[in-house]
């Protein structure tokens, strides 16, 4: 099984006819990623990688009965192009936009109460499941089906929790790439509770880093969990001296000041398995057998 997307997700590309989108797109069909459509002003009406280009997403909606949207545009237009996909009332929205205006990020937050749209981004490669449906960036043929659930802050060492995976012999049930910016849509908290839900996870991989609070925020939430599967967590950024600042928004925000062995400690506490280098990974996941 799989959490968000699968292979019955319909999905639509906002800025579909971008040379990046078209790429992407293009890989996200040959994986099996059920693209229905796609939105670009002004050119609705119009084919492209022989999927119909609208001019609004609530006409592909209408169209297609889409209930996901991959967006290809730029960090300026994510705030408006997410106010399109919450008032056509999808399910889910990923953007890989990097340098999303941090008061567009809060306007965002806001719109995104209330709604029933999950977002996932800024800054973020997406979220696949292997085999059946890919919304970003991922490089899909790293990537099996299997029973662990991956989340992430860290997009490149993504793709590392993906690898130690299959040197335990198994793959993923889906993977999320949260992203690295102060603000975000989706965080730890939702990606586990998904996963803990989901019948088929049966343990999950958890990549933290320097800077912010999210790790220990979702430390407080499932150490009160009475059933929950296991977490087996790195968090990037052991070697930093303490107080430095690496430049990653949250780290900016937080001065430095919270350190890698903090996350560690409130992660431990919390009952997550704690790895002290993500080629452990493997290795926990061997011993869960």
């Amino acid at each position: 099984m799989s959490v968000f997307v699968n292979k019955n997700t319909k999905v639509i590309c906002q800025g579909i006819t971008g040379t990046q989108a078209s790429f992407h797109i293009q890989r996200s069909l040959d994986c099996g990623t059920q693209v229905v459509g796609g939105v670009t002003p002004g050119k609705g009406g119009s084919l492209h990688l022989n999927l119909p280009v609208f001019d609004t997403v609530k006409e592909a909606v209408a169209e297609t009965q889409a209930t996901a949207s991959i967006m290809y545009v730029p960090a300026k237009a994510v705030k408006s192009a997410l106010r399109e996909a919450v008032e056509a009332e999808l399910d889910l929205v990923v953007s890989i936009a990097d340098g999303v205006p941090l008061k567009d990020m809060l306007e965002i937050k806001s719109m995104l109460k209330g709604s029933k749209t999950k977002f996932i981004g800024p800054n973020t490669p997406g979220i696949i499941t292997p085999g059946e449906a890919r919304l970003g960036i991922f490089p899909e043929n790293i990537h099996n089906p299997g029973d662990i659930g991956i989340v992430s802050r860290s997009s490149t060492l993504t793709y590392e929790a993906v690898l130690e995976t299959k040197r335990a012999g198994k793959g993923q049930s889906t993977v999320i790439g949260l992203g690295d910016d102060i603000l975000i849509g989706m965080d730890f908290i939702d990606a586990i509770k998904a996963f803990n839900s989901d019948s088929a996870t049966k343990a999950i991989v958890m990549i933290g880093q320097l800077g912010g609070a999210f790790e220990e925020v979702a430390a407080s939430w499932y150490k009160k969990l009475k059933h929950k599967k296991p977490v087996i967590v790195f968090i990037a950024g052991n070697a930093i001296p303490f107080g430095h600042k690496m430049g990653y928004a949250g780290d900016i925000i937080t001065k430095g000041y919270i350190s890698v062995q903090d996350k560690k400690d409130a992660l431990s506490d919390a009952g997550m398995i704690v790895v002290n280098h993500i080629n452990d990974i493997h290795l926990e996941l061997a011993k869960l057998q």
